[in-house]
């Protein structure tokens, strides 16, 4: 079994009110050292929520991706506040994002993206038994919600508007998840 390298430096680069860019100083067992940067994130994580209605379909929203400076089709998502646990932000999100509550939470997956230069993990969350319920949430424009038919996941995959990796991965769990 490999051993982990000793961290022999943290150094915080640069933060904002999200994230802090780290350079990491590391020893591996055979003596080499390294220096990687990783972009550490403040908080308890953050949840993606799989919403799904009495007719399997699953509830997406149109939200404006900074990073492409372009709107996309995605998942419900947002961060764990203080106090809650996933399932708890995973309701909140939903209400906030989509206008809806769900009387069945699950958990399905924890997951990261790149590794290898992030800390941040999200949680998959299946929501089911769904209400129209809305609460006041922080985005700066209401979302439109679109309902897709699970069954139609591959066309929804095929589309140029939706490529969230993570959202893609959830789906198909979630849809392995209850065809089992």
């Amino acid at each position: 079994m490999p051993v982990k390298p000793d961290i022999l430096k943290v150094t915080a680069t640069a933060k904002s009110r999200l994230f802090q860019v780290e350079e990491i100083e590391l020893r591996f067992s055979n003596g080499v050292e390294r220096t990687y940067e990783r972009l550490a994130t403040r908080g308890r994580g953050a949840v993606m929520i799989v919403a799904i209605d009495a007719d399997q379909n699953v509830l997406l929203i149109k939200e404006y991706a900074v990073g492409l400076e372009d709107y996309l089709l995605t998942l419900p998502k947002g961060l764990i506040d203080p106090g809650e646990d996933a399932l708890q932000a995973a309701n909140r999100e939903l209400k906030e994002e989509a206008g809806f509550g769900a009387e069945k939470l699950n958990l399905i997956k924890q997951m990261t993206s790149a590794p290898n230069y992030m800390g941040h993990k999200i949680t998959v969350v299946l929501a089911e038994g769904l209400f129209p319920c809305r609460l006041p949430g922080d985005e700066p424009e209401v979302m439109e919600v679109i309902r897709w038919p699970l069954a139609r996941l591959d066309e929804l995959v095929s589309r140029d508007d939706f490529s969230e990796g993570r959202a893609i991965a959830a789906l198909y769990m979630v849809r392995q998840r209850l065809a089992d």
